[in-house]
């Protein structure tokens, strides 16, 4: 029982330092109209660690981004959430796991800039992944794979906001038009809207072969902001950006958290074979 309250804890650590940053990101996109920067992952880091105290605030939320990461792993490895073995639920753990992934990425850098390993770390994103992923024999039709996953993502992540299912892994319920309900769903439905149009970049640049067209959060919200009516559609996702980092501290207090067994682990790496017993 202490272990799993460890767990839990780490876990809803997690989505708490999730949150942080997504909140970070949506003040940095509100605020870059009149201030400039770039309203992304990297620009996020860097208001956190200009405040009083930054590296220490960055440093936990490192510390919370690497629980999130372990979480990511059992869900995705362990199938801490018990999705079916059909093809649905493959897919639905081969995405955790392409998430733990990246914030594995996250928490390093968050970690390097708090213990001061490296000064203001510059990454490539999205553009630097798209230009290494066409390096690659075969890259360009793995950027173009990458950008429909991304896609496909953001259109799951807008049906699980809009059909509401994501009350099957809360102690909520999602079916009453609560706050932290209507919050909820407003920030999945903005998240899928910024992960398609980063998907249909990446599609772009493997189709123009130009990793240069590829882009990420910053660059989807300035095409957004283009359109007609560009600047309210803007105002509009940047907040529900930020409404998604509140719905990650709604998952932080409401989320079902199941420890996996190390019998649980084992049974998903190596399935016992009906005979061979």
């Amino acid at each position: 029982m202490q272990t799993q309250s460890k767990f839990g804890w780490m876990a809803r650590t997690g989505y708490s330092a999730r949150g942080i940053v997504f909140v970070l990101i949506a003040a940095l996109a509100l605020a870059s109209g009149i201030a400039g920067g770039q309203p992304d992952t990297q620009s996020a880091f860097r208001a956190l660690l200009s405040q009083p105290f930054g590296r220490v605030w960055i440093g936990l939320v490192g510390l919370g981004l690497a629980g999130f990461v372990i979480w990511r792993l059992a869900q995705s490895l362990a199938n801490a959430d018990g999705q079916d073995d059909d093809a649905k639920g493959y897919l639905i753990r081969a995405a955790l796991f392409g998430s733990a992934i990246t914030y594995a990425g996250l928490a390093v850098t968050a970690l390097t800039l708090a213990l001061q390993l490296g000064g203001d770390s510059g990454s490539g994103g999205e553009r630097g992944l798209a230009a290494w992923i066409m390096a690659q024999p075969f890259g360009r039709y793995l950027a173009g794979l990458i950008g429909l996953g991304f896609m496909i993502g953001g259109a799951v992540t807008a049906a699980k906001g809009i059909k509401r299912s994501f009350g099957k892994y809360l102690d909520l319920d999602a079916n009453r038009n609560t706050p932290a309900v209507l919050i909820s769903i407003y920030g999945l439905v903005a998240r899928g809207v910024v992960f398609a149009i980063i998907g249909a970049f990446f599609v772009y640049a493997a189709f123009k072969i130009d990793p240069g067209q590829a882009g990420g959060m910053a660059e989807a919200l300035a095409w957004v902001r283009q359109l007609p009516f560009g600047g309210v559609i803007y105002g509009i996702v940047a907040l529900g950006l930020g409404a998604f980092g509140l719905y990650n501290f709604v998952e932080a207090r409401y989320r079902r958290i199941r420890t996996p067994s190390a019998g649980d682990l084992r049974q998903e790496l190596m399935p016992q074979r009906p005979g061979l017993l």
